[in-house]
């Protein structure tokens, strides 16, 4: 006579069998290499893009992604249970991950990989790939974010033209839409302005002094820059009366929806493992009287 199974077991061999609950087995080195597959331009050798800390060979419980790997989002995300970050930015504090003048036992920088090692954490890059997607990756999410679809120029994804709006009302609805009380604005208030470009993150003077130079730029957004070289620059040209004003996001609001749009990408070919935003702070804060 053939035995019944406990209707337990039989729900468990189900699960097992179809992969109904069953997690996937995978490294964090394989799941690289898929996205490495699905990113749609060619990998380049000379890249940022490569393992930061951790071990690429762990198993990954789940994925958290990210603008920067700040210790609060390493916090966030370890405690989800989520082992591969995937950043945009550096997480040690300068592009190659190798900052300047810092020794290796400064007590912040060695807290920092003390904690990735401690709870098993592997973080990895996604910057010069996701950029060179056509769309840009980080564009395409910070327009969808800025609701500016239907206002990007078809022949330059960085160039837009709104309704005419004032400077003011323009750098409040990017403050507001991007989530970002401390932006800062060169300018007049009131000066009508329909032309605008945009450049997140931190593209340098030159870029952005080009951009300036532009016809078809009135204001240009950034995410940061240094105050003596593209701050001054727009300065200049609003002092010889020429049409032109500066607003500046701050460097993780500028891009932070580009990650966001990352997650969702992710999400369509990596399986069996749970994929999660986990947003990086903004660091700066308002200080009002």
């Amino acid at each position: 006579m053939k035995r019944l199974r406990p209707l337990g077991v039989i729900t468990i061999i189900l699960s097992i069998s179809f992969g109904a609950t069953a997690q996937v087995k995978i490294t964090a080195e394989q799941l690289i290499g898929e996205i490495q597959k699905q990113v749609g331009v060619e990998w380049q050798k000379d890249t940022v893009d490569t393992f930061k800390a951790g071990n690429p060979d762990t198993v990954v419980t789940g994925v958290a992604v990210t603008m920067m790997a700040t210790m609060d989002v390493l916090q966030r995300a370890s405690a989800k249970g989520l082992n591969l970050v995937i950043t945009h930015e550096p997480t040690f504090y300068a592009h190659l991950d190798r900052p300047e003048g810092i020794p290796e036992n400064d007590p912040v920088w060695a807290e920092k990989r003390a904690f990735i090692e401690k709870h098993g954490l592997v973080v990895w890059r996604f910057h010069d790939h996701w950029h060179m997607r056509n769309p840009d990756g980080i564009e395409a999410g910070m327009v969808h974010a800025l609701g500016w679809e239907k206002f990007q120029r078809p022949d330059n994804q960085y160039l837009f033209v709104m309704p005419e709006t004032t400077l003011a009302e323009l750098a409040k609805q990017v403050a507001r839409k991007l989530d970002s009380s401390v932006v800062r604005v060169v300018g007049e208030r009131e000066m009508k302005v329909t032309k605008v470009g945009f450049s997140p993150g931190a593209a340098g003077s030159e870029p952005e002094i080009r951009a300036l130079e532009h016809d078809d730029v009135e204001v240009l957004l950034v995410g940061e820059t240094r105050e003596w070289e593209t701050v001054e620059y727009a300065a200049d040209a609003i002092s010889e009366g020429r049409k032109k004003a500066l607003i500046v996001i701050g460097h993780i609001p500028s891009e932070q929806a580009g990650m966001e749009e990352c997650t969702r990408w992710l999400k369509g070919f990596v399986k069996g493992v749970p994929v999660e935003f986990v947003p990086a702070k903004q660091p700066f804060w308002f200080a009002k009287e």
